[in-house]
C-alpha cells in the first residue's frame, strides 16, 4: 500500500490554507534592524503564526532581504510590498486585509523592531480564544512587578500624558493605545473599519479604535469588546523614527480624530 509522504518541514505541519492567525509586521528601512534571529526562532515552534512582512516602499534593500529570507520560510512567512512609502498605517491596513482575505480568525501586528517579543502571541490568542465577546486585545506596557518592561522615563512620561488625551478623547478607560502589539478578532465590522485608508499615518491605532466603535450600540457595549493585556516583557529598542516634535503633533491629531469621528453613542 502506497503511504503519503510525510511532511517535509515544520511549516508544512502548520500553514494551513486559511491559518489561525496571521501576525503582520510594517517594515520601512528595517534592513539592519530586524531581528531575524528571533523570527527564525518562532518558526521552529508550534505556536508560530502565518506572518507576512509588509515592505512600505523601503529605499534601503528591506524588500530584497525580505523576499530572500521569506523563501526560506515558504508557506509560513511571506512578503507584501507597497510600491511606495505609504506610512506605518497603510502598511498595517494593506496586512490586514491580507490575513483576513485568506480567511484568518484572528489578525495582529507587532512592531518590526520586535520590541514586543513573539511569544508573547500565544497569550493574545488565548485571550480571544476563551472569550467569545472580546474582538480586540490591546497589548499595554505596565511597569509590574515579576514583568520586564524597560522603557526610557522621558518616554515613559510622555506615553501617559499622550494616553490620558487618547483615553478623553476615546471616551474610554484605555491605558495605552500605543504599544505597537494589537490582535483583533476578524469580523464584518473589522473589515468595514479597514476598508478605507487612514486619514492619520502615525495615530492609525486610535482612528481605528474609533471606527470599531461605530459598529457597537453603545460606549459600554464597546468597552466590553476590547481587552487591555498587560505585557510580560517590552524593550525600548533604539533607532525609532518618532521625532519629539512629532508628540505634540500627535496630541493635536488625537483632537482633530475626535471632531471626525465624535462623541462615543450613550
Amino acid at each position: 500500500m502506497t503511504q503519503n509522504p510525510a511532511p517535509t518541514s515544520a511549516a508544512d505541519l502548520r500553514s494551513p490554507s486559511q491559518p489561525q492567525t496571521v501576525l503582520v509586521v510594517p517594515c520601512f528601512n528595517e534592513a539592519t534592524r530586524l531581528p531575524l534571529a528571533q523570527f527564525d526562532a518562532a518558526a521552529a515552534q508550534e505556536w508560530c503564526p502565518r506572518i507576512v512582512f509588509v515592505n512600505d516602499g523601503s529605499t534601503d534593500g528591506t524588500g530584497a532581504m525580505l523576499r530572500s529570507y521569506c523563501e526560506r520560510h515558504a508557506g509560513l512567512f511571506e512578503v507584501l510590498s507597497l510600491e511606495k512609502n505609504s506610512g506605518k498605517g497603510e502598511a498595517v491596513r494593506r496586512g490586514l486585509l491580507h490575513g483576513i482575505s485568506i480567511g484568518a480568525r484572528f489578525v495582529a501586528y507587532f512592531d518590526a523592531d520586535l520590541a514586543t517579543p513573539l511569544d508573547e502571541l500565544p497569550l493574545f490568542e488565548r485571550v480571544l480564544d476563551e472569550n467569545a465577546s472580546l474582538r480586540v486585545v490591546l497589548g499595554s506596557r505596565v511597569r509590574l512587578l515579576g514583568r520586564h518592561v524597560d522603557r526610557s522615563l522621558i518616554r515613559h512620561l510622555a506615553g501617559r500624558v499622550f494616553a490620558t488625551s487618547a483615553s478623553m478623547a476615546l471616551e474610554l478607560p484605555v491605558y495605552d493605545t500605543q504599544c505597537g502589539a494589537k490582535m483583533l478578532r476578524v469580523t464584518p465590522a473589522l473589515s468595514d473599519a479597514l476598508s478605507k485608508p487612514f486619514t492619520s499615518r502615525w495615530l492609525f491605532d486610535i482612528e481605528l479604535l474609533f471606527r470599531l466603535r461605530s459598529h457597537e450600540a453603545d460606549a459600554a457595549a464597546f468597552e466590553a469588546s476590547l481587552y487591555e493585556l498587560p505585557l510580560r516583557t517590552w524593550k525600548d529598542v533604539q533607532g525609532s523614527k518618532v521625532k519629539p516634535a512629532d508628540f505634540f503633533r500627535a496630541l493635536w491629531q488625537v483632537w482633530q480624530l475626535r471632531r471626525r469621528y465624535g462623541s462615543a453613542k450613550r
